[in-house]
Formats: structure tokens, C-alpha cells, sequence
């Protein structure tokens, strides 16, 4: 192995090029449409029922964007949840 070496490593995904985005954009959105059809909120604890949608979104995602996108996955739930409550007391309290 030297300078000239024939070993090809794997192309990262370049965040900086619109069509590299756009595959990333699209391997997620099918990766959480997935999981979505699984009732999984948390990526990564759906088992092997996304397994090709999800090979796709580590293979065209930045690491550090996949991180991102399933934080943010978390956190929509989350939000819906508390937002759903503080409807609820806000309609219970205007019953009264």
C-alpha cells in the first residue's frame, strides 16, 4: 500500500452539494415513513422492519445529520404530546 494504492474507500455523502442533500432528505423521509408505518418513534428500535430504508439513510447521510434527524424525531413526539395536554386543560378550562 502506497501512494498509488488501487483500495477505493466508500464516498461520504458532501453536505455542501444540492443533490447529496436532496438523497439524504429523501433516504430519511423514507427511512421515518418506515418507521412511521411501524408505530416506532425512536430510530433504531424498530428491529430489522426498516432495514433497507435504513441502510439508505446511513449510506447518503452525514453521521452527524442523522444524528440530528433523529433527535429532532424525538422531540416532534415529544412537543405533540405536550402540546395535545395544554389543549385539553386549556378546553376543560374554558368549560367552565
Amino acid at each position: 500500500m502506497g501512494w498509488f494504492s488501487n483500495t477505493k474507500t466508500p464516498e461520504k455523502p458532501d453536505p455542501a452539494s444540492r443533490n447529496d442533500r436532496q438523497k439524504c432528505w429523501d433516504s430519511r423521509d423514507a427511512y421515518f415513513t418506515c418507521l412511521d408505518g411501524a408505530n416506532v418513534v425512536k430510530p433504531g428500535d424498530e428491529s430489522s422492519v426498516c432495514d433497507g430504508p435504513k441502510a439508505a439513510y446511513e449510506r447518503n447521510c452525514a453521521k452527524s445529520w442523522i444524528d440530528y434527524f433523529n433527535k429532532r424525531r424525538v422531540l416532534a413526539e415529544q412537543q405533540q404530546g405536550i402540546l395535545a395536554q395544554a389543549n385539553n386543560r386549556s378546553s376543560v378550562a374554558s368549560r367552565r
